[in-house]
C-alpha cells in the first residue's frame, strides 16, 4: 500500500518507502506499477502489488466502475476478472463487481503487472494448422506460455507469432489487447497444456471470435490421461468452481457464493491398468476446469502435481527405463470448432498429439491395455 497526494478517495499508506503508485488525480500510475514489478528486489511474482483506497464520501457507485476510474489502464472487463478471482476486497471481504460503495468503505486491490506493449519478435518452431487474412490456428507446444506477463517477457507464443508475420507470411495480430502485450489473444491454454488454439489477425475477427467464446458457441474437446478408472464411463460434471480458499494459484470446487457454474462432459475412451484415456468437452471455460473437476472426482490428470496427479516414468507405463515420461499434466486440446468471423463458415480443427503424450499412450496400449470403450463413438480421433 502506498502514500499518495490528497484526493476525494484517500489511499491508505504504510511505512514502506516505495515510489508512489498514484498520480495527483488519485489514479494508479501505470509506469510506477510496471517499475515495481520490474524491480525484483522489491516485488516478485508471489507477492503482487496492492493498493488501498478509503472513500471519503458516499459515491453510490459499483465497485467495477469505481476501479475503472482509479485504474484507467485496465479495461472494465479486466477489472471484473480481478474481482471474480478474489483479488479485490471491500472492507476485508470478497466483493462482487456490482457491490455498491459507500462513505468509509476500504477497497484493497491486488494489481497485475501491466506488461510492456513492445513485443520482440523471436524465431521459434510453430505447428500452424491453418492461416488466412483474419486468423491463425496453431497446435501449441507443451511448456509454451501464450503471452508475455510478469517475468516472462520473451519466449512466448506471441513473440513467435510476431516473428512469423514479419518473416514468413503477411499480416499481424489484432490490436485488441496490445496495450497489455496480448494482441490477438482470443483464448488461452495453460502453459503445460498442448493443443489447438486460435489467434486473431484483425480487430473485427478478434471481437467476433471473442463473442463466440463468450456465448459458448464454440466446440472444445480435450484428451487427457487420468489416474484410475472413472465411473460411470461417461457423465456430466456439474460442480461450481472458484478460487482455492487458501492457495492463491489454485482453484477448487466451491459450493459457497464464490462458486461459479462449471460444466464438463467426460467420456472414457480406453482403460489400462491403473489409468484411463478420457475425452472431455467443456461447456464452460473456467480456469483449470478440467484439472479441478477430474481431481475432485478422484481421477487427477497424470503429471498434474498441483491437483493430485503423479509424475510417471516409462517403467510406470510398462517401459524398460526409469526415464521421465510426462513432465506436465497429460492434457491436450484436441479439437476446436467455431464459425469463421468473416465468412461465417463452420470450421473444425484437430491438433495431433505431441510426442510425450503420444509415447505415453503407445506404452499403455502395448503393456497395460485392458479395453477400448465405444461410448457411441468419439468426436476426437486418437490414432
Amino acid at each position: 500500500m502506498f502514500a499518495a497526494p490528497p484526493s476525494d478517495d484517500q489511499p491508505n499508506s504504510d511505512a514502506v518507502t516505495r515510489p508512489s503508485l498514484l498520480t495527483a488525480a488519485g489514479t494508479v500510475d501505470r509506469d510506477a506499477l510496471l517499475s515495481l514489478y520490474e524491480a525484483a528486489a522489491v516485488v516478485d511474482d508471489d507477492h503482487p502489488v496492492t493498493v488501498s483506497f478509503t472513500l471519503s464520501h458516499d459515491l453510490d457507485k459499483r465497485l467495477d466502475r469505481y476501479l475503472v476510474d482509479r485504474v484507467p489502464f485496465l479495461s472494465r472487463t479486466s477489472l471484473q476478472r480481478l474481482i471474480d478471482e478474489d483479488a479485490v476486497l471491500v472492507n476485508g471481504r470478497i466483493a462482487k463487481a456490482s457491490t455498491k460503495l459507500r462513505k468509509g468503505d476500504v477497497v484493497v486491490a491486488m494489481l497485475p503487472p501491466p506488461p510492456s506493449s513492445e513485443i520482440p519478435a523471436e524465431e521459434m518452431p510453430l505447428d500452424i494448422l491453418f492461416e488466412d487474412a483474419e486468423l491463425i490456428v496453431i497446435n501449441k507446444a507443451p511448456g509454451l506460455i501464450v503471452h508475455p506477463a510478469r517475468s516472462h517477457k520473451s519466449g512466448t507464443l506471441i513473440n513467435g507469432l510476431a516473428w512469423h508475420f514479419q518473416n514468413r507470411t503477411s499480416g499481424q495480430l489484432s490490436t485488441v489487447g496490445k496495450e497489455f502485450a496480448r494482441p490477438g489473444v482470443v483464448h488461452r491454454l495453460d502453459k503445460h497444456t498442448s493443443g489447438v488454439m486460435v489467434a486473431a489477425k484483425s480487430d473485427t475477427a478478434h471481437w467476433r471470435l471473442g463473442k463466440q467464446f463468450e456465448m459458448r458457441q464454440t466446440q472444445k474437446r480435450y484428451i487427457a490421461l487420468v489416474h484410475g478408472h472413472p465411473e460411470p464411463q461417461a457423465d456430466l460434471i456439474d460442480l461450481p468452481m472458484g478460487k482455492h480458499p487458501t492457495i492463491r494459484e489454485k482453484y477448487a470446487v466451491r459450493h459457497d457464493d464464490t462458486g461459479k457454474p462449471s460444466q464438463t462432459v467426460y467420456r472414457v475412451l480406453e482403460e489400462y491398468e491403473g489409468f484411463a484415456l478420457v475425452e472431455l468437452e467443456l461447456r464452460t471455460g473456467r480456469t483449470h476446469q478440467i484439472r479441478v473437476h477430474m481431481s475432485h472426482l478422484g481421477y487427477p490428470l497424470v503429471g498434474d502435481d498441483m491437483y493430485g496427479g503423479k509424475h510417471v516414468t516409462e517403467r510406470d507405463f510398462g517401459g524398460s527405463t526409469d526415464e521421465s515420461l510426462l513432465n506436465r499434466q497429460a492434457l491436450h486440446a484436441a479439437l476446436l470448432g467455431f464459425r469463421h468471423p468473416i465468412s461465417n463458415e463452420a470450421l473444425t480443427f484437430q491438433a495431433p498429439l505431441w510426442t510425450d503424450l503420444r509415447r505415453a499412450i503407445d506404452l499403455l496400449r502395448t503393456h497395460r491395455f485392458q479395453r477400448k470403450l465405444a461410448m457411441g463413438g468419439t468426436i476426437v480421433s486418437v490414432p
